[in-house]
């Protein structure tokens, strides 16, 4: 099936003067990816882990809280696209490709004026992402919150996030690293392609588990990738080291999406700060789905059938029987124990790496993000 048309959709916050009310107040740092981790290892008590990422805060958080200063003040309220991005980013977020740039920086030994740009420039290519996802997806939640394009429409939203990509790669030009915007670009026409595979197979309950990976692989661990060596490069880290912190982070956006996908099917939405099934809604076969379908004879031929009229159409019994047969054919424990399996491999990539403390904080953010709850 074709995938629904997106379609413009009205100024839902202005003020009688027609002026587009202010966005969302500006969320702390301490709500970042920091906190997220803690607080995860926290709820399931490991206190060693825990006590090692609030190490982690006190260490890098200043790091961290110049970025996000510095996403806070780069656009100005001038068009309903420059607000359409504000939104965004003031909503805040994990973070954590940020994280990747500083900790990698680190590596070398410095988180310095390179290496803070490069964090910056990692996080407005993802924010472009999703701003031009919700407008594909026609998305209304992104972050708890009204998505942009339902606040701005979606000709502000499409605007505003590729006002944000020009900003980055303008900010990785300014650093002069050899060979950095090459990569960015080589980067950026890889998660194209995996977009547009992914929007190829919208709608059809034959894709394959060969064609996921290589979606995931584009569109989340192609830009993980690209934060680690981004951050290696800035902090002087030896061209060698570079590519094994490359390796770790292709390993760690494996892992993150696969458990990200298992969330949208069976996470809390007050926690996730969506609605679940999302993906499905939109037409789009996840891993955990694509075992559903293979593990219980009559689910292709169900969610098939509620594929089929140029909308996704789910209802709530369909949606209680695929939950249960997550379950009940052990599908979330598979899945969670494959994006282990990545998480080791991502721990496994730092070995060739010397000692040191920002190594032991990328073992622990592996260690994490596969427990994590949103």
């Amino acid at each position: 099936m074709n995938p629904p048309l997106a379609q413009e959709h009205p100024l839902s916050t202005t003020s009688s003067a027609g002026r587009i009310a202010p966005g969302p107040a500006v969320v702390p740092v301490a709500a970042s990816v920091l906190s997220m981790l803690s607080s995860v290892m926290a709820g399931q008590g490991i206190d060693t882990l825990t006590a090692k990422l609030d190490e982690l805060r006190a260490w890098i958080g200043s790091d961290l809280a110049e970025v996000e200063a510095r996403l806070i003040a780069l656009l100005e309220d001038r068009t309903p696209a420059h607000q359409s991005a504000q939104h965004l980013i003031r909503l805040g977020g994990k973070r954590l490709r940020p994280l990747c740039v500083a900790l990698a920086a680190r590596v070398g030994g410095d988180f310095n004026e390179h290496a803070r740009e490069l964090a910056v420039a990692v996080e407005l290519v993802h924010s472009a992402t999703l701003l031009h996802d919700d407008v594909i997806d026609l998305g209304d939640r992104r972050r708890g919150a009204a998505t942009a394009r339902c606040i701005y429409g979606n000709a502000a939203s499409i605007y505003a996030g590729d006002l944000l990509l020009v900003d980055a790669l303008r900010r990785i030009q300014a650093t002069r690293i050899s060979g950095l915007l090459e990569k960015s670009l080589s980067v950026l026409n890889e998660m194209l392609e995996a977009e547009a595979l992914q929007l190829a197979n919208r709608g059809s309950v034959r894709g394959t588990v060969s064609d996921y990976f290589r979606v995931i692989e584009g569109k989340t661990a192609s830009l993980f990738r690209w934060a680690l060596f981004a951050g290696g490069r800035a902090g002087g880290v030896p061209m060698p080291g570079c590519i094994e912190l490359e390796r770790y982070g292709n390993s760690l956006g494996l892992a993150f999406q696969i458990v990200d996908d298992v969330l949208d099917l069976t996470g809390d939405p007050q926690v996730v700060g969506k609605s679940l099934f999302a993906d499905l809604h939109e037409g789009k076969m996840t891993y955990p789905l694509l075992l559903a379908m293979e593990r219980d004879a009559g689910l292709a031929q169900q969610i098939e059938a509620a594929c089929q009229s140029g909308t996704i159409e789910l209802d709530a019994a369909l949606e209680a029987h695929i939950g249960q047969v997550l379950w009940r054919s052990d599908i979330v424990p598979d899945c969670l124990k494959l994006a282990q399996r990545c998480a080791d491999e991502a721990v496994q990539a730092l070995s060739k790496l010397p000692s040191s403390r920002a190594k032991t904080a990328l073992e622990d953010v592996a260690t994490t993000l596969v427990r994590r709850a949103k």
